[in-house]
This record gives C-alpha cells, structure tokens and sequence, in this order.
C-alpha cells in the first residue's frame, strides 16, 4: 500500500478497503509500520514495539467493525496481555499482564490490531510528554514543541501518520490537551461510558479513556465499540439512544450555544486561543444556533479539588507498590513532579480526600443548572498554543513556578473531569506560528450524541482532514 493512500484514510476508510479487498490487513499494518520507522525517530511516540507479534495478528481471520485496522494502546490504563504497562515509571517497567482489560478485549474484538504502546508522562501525571523514561514526545508540527499529554504518544503517532487514531485517557485534559497541540479531534467522554474494568476508577472517577483521532466518525464508532459498562463498574451512566456513528453523521437541530473566553484556572487566555473561540462562536451562528456569551459558575476554590484527589490517588497507588515489594518508595526512584504528588497526597487526611469529592460533586450540579439553560457551551481547549519542550518544568527544574506555568497552558479542561460532562477539542484554528489550536466544545452529563452530531456538522461545514502536520 503506497503511503499517501495510507495516509488519505481514517480507521473506517482502511476498514473499508481491507472487507472490499482493494487491501490485506498485512499491507495496511505494513504502511503502518513503515510510517512508523520514517517518523517515530523525530517524534518519539511508539516506545513499545509489537511489530511482530501485529503482523503475526493481522495474518489471522480478523472480524469486527474495523478488522485489520492497525491501533495502538496509550502505555498508562488498559492491559495488554504478555506486554508491561509502565506508565513510563521504572516502578511498572517488570509488571507483565496476563491477560487483556476488558476494554483491550472490545478492542480486538472489534478487529484491531494493536502493534505497539505510546509515550506518557510518569503516571500520567503532567500536560506534557516528557518521562525520563522514554525521553520527550515531540509535536509533528515543530518538534522543538510539545505534543501535549497525557496521551502525548497517542497525538503525535496519530498527527505524524502512523496511524489515524490512537487509544488514550483524560483525567484532567489528557486527551483534548494533546489533540489541542497536535491539530485532532479529541473527545473525553462523560464518566463511566468506559469502563476502567478491572482496575480502580481513575481519580475518583475523574478519568476516563477513548481516543484520539483525525476524524470524527472515527472517535465515534470507537466509542461505541469501546462504550461497554462491565460487571461491577462503580459508575453508570444512561446509554445511547442510537448510535454514537449515526450521530456523527447527521446534523443536529438548532442548539442553544453559550461561548466564553475565559481562564478558569488562570489570569486569561493568549489572544489567539481567545479568537478561536469566538471564531468558533461565530461558526455556529452560521450553522444555525442560538449563541450567546456567559460564563458558566466555575470557580478556582472548586477545581482545587481536583489537586487532592489526584495527590491521594498518587499515594494510594505507590503505597499499594511498596506494600507489595516490602520496602518503601525511594525519592530516586520517581520523577521530581511524581515525588512531590506522592508526598503531598500521604498527607491528605480522609475528611480531605470526602471533602474534595464533595467540592467536585457540588460544581457538577451547579454547572448542570447552566445547562439547563444551553445545550452547548464553547471556551478554549488551551490558554496557549504548544509550548516549548520542557518549559513546563523550567531549565533547571523551577518548582517554584511550575503550578503558575501549569494553569496558564491547561486552564480549561481539568473542570469537566470534575463535573464528568462529555468534553470535546476541535481543530478549528491555527497560530500565526503555525501551530494547531483546539477549541473545546462541552454537552450536558451523557449526552456524548449531541456532541459527536455537532463535531460531525462542524468538521463538514470547516473541514480540518487535509490540514496535516508538515513532517
């Protein structure tokens, strides 16, 4: 398969042409991997290979919605049985699976074939994909920028080719943030519509994965792939009433739309973020809903709750390796960030840990009554465009201002992880610099639909699929 065919589909276009026999499934896997071994160098973002172990599968009697589609695991969350999840910690470089999740199983289950890993910070930690581990994920836009995180791998494998949509994961923007820096469609979805089976629900039910991708359809059909409740799922939430792809593929009625350019976490936004909002509002306009500015009543006390959750979490799970090791964490043996979450968290007492649930459960219900007012509401994915390759940490290391630095680039997502609403990053501007700019578009508790029928009118209406990053 030559590459710029390779290149011109999506996951349901290869589908396509593999169940019409234009193509193998080993030819496309091919193109896959020779992609791969043209970029992956510059960008760093497959940091586990499973070349033949894919060609082994995609030689076999491949069935499903996207039998023989090649896919690639994001190396924090799911298990891939006889492979580790490190989570780009040395802590997890030993632990084999041995078996798949439940989500890896409706993976392959749906034909795809999974022929390595991708990059993430140390336990998912940070906005950007820099572990000692691994080394830095780099943007195929500019590589002297970062491809976001925590599903940084999973971007910049998607945006530099490899592949036409990645798994990935979103505690506190980890997919719109990456999909933000790399120029994709990046939809969180709401909590519990998949299941994080059979591991603990991540921070508190703050995270949830799905992927990231060029095109909508394809975040769609994957999510209803991928959209299966497991027995004992701590959370629920109502399924669709048709499916996510249908939805996709056909408009909605005329939304009522608030917009904002406001920072939640942070002083405000770089004047290009703030003009892709309004260039997004406008868009909508056309496309025949009701728009209108407000801000939705998200204060900074609320989203600190997010910070204890995560902390506690970070310790539950490192005390969780030392316990089962028999002797404690060294500060040597964990990133400086990792070490500084992990010490913070040992320190939240219980009455902390329920308080800051209840801050995060008590923004939810006051950001559903703005929904009952709109139907949609639109503000920045980011405060800024990608940022330089470890700025984020300061050369040295400036703990000092990295919470500043932090909240001025991701100052918008971490909020719908609270309230568990379906959140989506849309492609829809580029920098004078010329680097992509997501907006982010946000629906009401379940309603993922809606959603996906407004990405789908807007990315046929501004059409972002031939707009390819320049690697």
């Amino acid at each position: 398969m030559r590459e710029d065919d390779y290149l011109a589909q999506d996951a349901i276009g290869l589908a396509k042409l593999i169940a019409d026999r234009e193509v193998s499934a080993s030819e496309v896997l091919e193109a896959a991997l020779a992609r791969m071994g043209k970029v992956n160098a510059t960008v760093n973002a497959v940091t586990l290979d499973l070349t033949e172990r894919a060609r082994q599968e995609a030689r076999g009697d491949l069935k499903g919605p996207l039998a023989g589609v090649p896919f690639l695991l994001k190396d924090l969350g799911p298990k891939l049985v006889g492979t580790p999840t490190t989570g780009a910690c040395k802590l997890h470089a030993t632990e084999i699976a041995d078996a798949d999740s439940p989500l890896t199983q409706l993976y392959r289950e749906a034909g795809l074939v999974i022929f390595g890993k991708t990059n993430t910070p140390e336990l998912g930690l940070e906005p950007v994909t820099e572990p000692r581990m691994f080394g830095p994920t780099r943007n195929p836009w500019d590589p002297s920028r970062t491809a976001g995180g925590s599903s940084g791998g999973a971007a910049a494998a998607v945006a530099a080719g490899i592949l036409p949509a990645a798994h990935a994961s979103d505690g506190g923007g980890s997919i719109r943030i990456p999909a933000s820096c790399c120029g994709l469609f990046g939809l969180k979805p709401s909590r519990a519509r998949v299941s994080a089976a059979p591991g603990n629900e991540g921070w508190g039910g703050f995270s949830c994965g799905h992927v990231v991708s060029h095109s909508v359809r394809d975040s769609a059909l994957l999510l209803d792939i991928a959209g299966r409740p497991q027995p004992g799922d701590p959370y629920w939430t109502a399924p669709p009433a048709s499916p996510f792809l249908d939805d996709a593929l056909r408009d909605p009625k005329p939304l009522r739309v608030a917009f904002t350019t406001a920072a939640f976490s942070s002083e405000g936004l770089d004047p290009e973020c703030a003009a892709a909002v309004r260039a997004a509002a406008q868009l909508c306009e056309r496309l025949g809903h009701h728009v209108e500015e407000a801000d939705p009543p998200i204060d900074r006390a609320a989203l600190a709750a997010g910070g204890v959750v995560i902390a506690a979490s970070v310790a539950a799970d490192l005390d969780a390796v030392a316990e089962t090791r028999g002797r404690p964490i060294g500060q040597d043996e964990v990133e400086p960030i990792t070490w500084s979450s992990y010490q913070r968290g040992r320190g939240i007492s219980g009455s902390a840990y329920v308080r800051a649930l209840r801050a995060a459960h008590a923004l939810g219900r006051a950001v559903a009554g703005f929904f009952e007012r709109y139907d949609i509401l639109i503000c920045s994915t980011l405060g800024r465009p990608a940022v330089p390759v470890g700025w984020l940490h300061g050369e040295p290391l400036d703990p000092a201002g990295y919470a500043d630095r932090l909240f001025s680039f991701m100052p918008n997502t971490q909020a719908f992880n609270l309230t568990g609403q379906p959140a989506a990053s849309i492609p829809l501007a580029m920098s004078r610099d010329g680097l992509p700019i997501g907006v982010q578009f946000v629906a009401r508790q379940a309603e993922d639909g809606l959603l996906f029928s407004l990405a789908g009118q807007i990315e046929r209406a501004a059409p972002w699929g031939a707009r390819r990053a320049p690697i």
